[in-house]
């Protein structure tokens, strides 16, 4: 299989496993990537998602054969666009757990995800314009978005390689370790998020999302439109009554 799914408790685990072509995107995966979305968004004991691959590389992209066969229509998804995620809307948290390079619309696959953890031997870059090609898969807004304007720009009108540790530097990464810690640390991370109400977890993550581009008007209702959903829930009570017991919360995820 070109993609793979697994689950451990509450984190589905979502594996990009084209190794041989550096998991270079076609249909098949795209499909197959947003196949494993919708499991992990329509199961409700799952909490959190990471994103990985097998191989040497993250994701090399798109197929270029492919595109040069003119088949780049069959890269994406109606409902996810380029390989099946990035302009998916999720509900959940997504890290994406990096190893090897993510160039191209690999970037644009990490970018769309909601945290990264990342070896320190990988290179993010969009190199279009090598090609007389353009990031079309979300990379040219979200990058100015995640790392400022001006970095943004030498990465994109450059084509150059940005090394993990200057990508955390600006912000665009959470985590730099060696190459065989890195799902142990985005497992880690995994954990700390499971670890509170889920319910209150994808709510948050909700209006967090939108803070880069809402208004504070909309945001501020946001916000205490996520309050007002999870009074009623049964983790909203379950909150205050293990802080008064000093017993560990015993989330249900209603």
């Amino acid at each position: 299989m070109s993609v793979e799914y697994e689950t451990r408790g509450h984190l589905a685990i979502i594996t990009l496993n084209r190794p041989e072509a550096r998991n270079a995107i076609n249909g098949i995966m795209a499909t197959g990537i947003e196949h494993a979305l919708d499991r992990f968004e329509d199961d409700p004991e799952m909490w959190v998602a990471i994103l990985t691959a097998n191989g040497k590389a993250f994701c090399a992209g798109a197929d270029l054969k492919e595109i040069n066969a003119g088949n780049g229509g069959k890269l994406g998804t109606e409902k996810g666009g380029f390989a099946g995620i990035v302009k998916r809307e999720r509900t959940k948290p997504l890290i994406a757990a990096i190893t090897g390079s993510a160039l191209a619309g690999g970037t644009e696959i990490a970018l769309s995800c909601d945290m990264i953890v990342c070896a320190d031997t990988t290179n993010f870059g969009l190199p279009e314009v090598k090609r007389s090609l353009a990031a079309a898969a979300g990379g040219l807004f979200r990058l100015p978005r995640v790392i400022g304007m001006p970095m943004a720009l030498e990465v994109i009108l450059t084509g150059d390689p940005l090394p993990s540790q200057r990508a955390y530097e600006l912000g665009m990464v959470n985590k730099v370790v060696p190459e065989s810690e890195v799902m142990a640390e985005a497992t880690k991370l995994a954990d700390r998020i499971m670890a509170n109400a889920p319910l209150a977890v994808q709510a948050s993550r909700k209006v967090a999302a939108a803070a880069l581009t809402g208004d504070d008007d909309d945001l501020w209702r946001a916000s205490g439109k996520a309050f007002a959903g999870l009074v009623g829930t049964e983790d909203f009570k379950e909150g205050p009554r293990a802080f008064i017991e000093k017993r560990a919360p015993v989330w249900k995820g209603k």
